[in-house]
């Protein structure tokens, strides 16, 4: 299955359906009674209205469906435009499509799914520094994202950190661009401070970011069992990295760059979880994006077919069994 997808051939985007299904199918055939829109909560609560987005399962989980494949072509084309991989392929769409089916809670609509959108979209002005010789424009316009992406789903405003490091990774040191990002942010939450006080609540807008008081969870009460589909991914990150490492210097600038900024979206984006008060699974769709394309350069420069194939087929294995199965 992976050398079929490593060209960038049209009628791969008809097999990318066949895979987007074929991973959801042990979830509709367990579908649950009610399934929330889980960002419902958010919305009603930044938003000051009583936000009560009531869908039935089989079209949640549809719609959520097609969100995922409409950014697994985004994200295809980001890769493929950039270059990042050296190669045009459709392992990054693969990759990002197999990845957001890991766990139940990432097959239904939720706040971190809607957010991939501005991660993806973030990503494209990011990876336009290298070349860019006055950002300002792109360092507001992400700044800007930031913040619609916290009033969707708080524990986003961290990708605020992902600005400064791109301008620090990409750029040199112009106070300029990094003033420029927080004037962004600021603008949305400005006209969000004049909906409070249109509506005699300014009061409460700090209330907005009291969950970013949340202290780190001591404990965390999981179902092991439930989270062996972890183990390849593991073994795929590993393996990418160490296959990096070989090729590091042997790629161009800006794909080193891009990498290397990718390698800390992934970072931040895991260590963020905490922001809300119960644990929450979905918060690691957040993940699948940059660990779509570090998936999609081991897939793409393995040596042993034998191997890749059988540790994707086992990923893929894994993933339909535990929808099968609940421990």
């Amino acid at each position: 299955m992976i050398n079929f997808f490593k060209s960038l051939n049209p009628l791969n985007i008809l097999w990318l359906a066949v895979v987007l299904f074929a991973l959801r199918a042990g979830y509709l055939f367990n579908l649950p009674l009610k399934i929330d829109a889980g960002f419902a909560l958010p919305l009603s609560r930044v938003l000051l209205l009583p936000v009560n987005i009531v869908v039935s399962p089989i079209f949640n989980v549809a719609f959520a469906a097609l969100i995922v494949f409409v950014q697994a072509l985004l994200l295809n084309h980001l890769v493929n435009h950039f270059n990042l991989l050296g190669k045009p392929t459709f392992l990054p769409a693969l990759m990002y499509i197999t990845l957001s089916g890991l766990f139940t809670p990432f097959l239904v609509l939720s706040a971190p799914l809607i957010c991939n959108f501005l991660v993806i979209w973030m990503l494209f002005k990011l990876f336009r520094f290298y070349k860019s010789k006055d950002c300002k424009s792109n360092a507001f316009d992400l700044g800007m994202m930031v913040a619609i992406g916290s009033i969707i789903y708080l524990p986003f405003v961290y990708q605020f950190l992902i600005i400064f490091i791109g301008l620090v990774i990409f750029k040199p040191f112009a106070w300029r661009e990094w003033v420029a990002a927080i004037l962004g942010y600021l603008l949305i939450f400005f006209f969000l401070a004049v909906y409070y006080y249109l509506n005699n609540r300014l009061a409460q807008f700090v209330n907005i970011w009291l969950p970013l008081a949340t202290r780190f969870p001591n404990k965390i009460s999981i179902n092991y069992y439930n989270y062996l589909v972890l183990i390849p991914v593991i073994v795929i990150l590993v393996l990418c990295f160490f296959k990096l490492q070989q090729n590091f210097y042997k790629s161009y600038v800006q794909a080193r760059k891009s990498f290397q900024l990718l390698l800390f979206l992934l970072i931040i984006t895991s260590l963020t979880f905490y922001v809300k008060a119960g644990f929450q699974l979905t918060h690691f769709l957040l993940c699948a994006v940059p660990a779509s394309v570090f998936f999609s350069y081991y897939f793409l420069y393995a040596r042993r077919k034998w191997f890749y194939e059988v540790l994707f087929g086992l990923l893929l294995i894994t993933i339909v069994y535990f929808q099968f199965n609940t421990f």
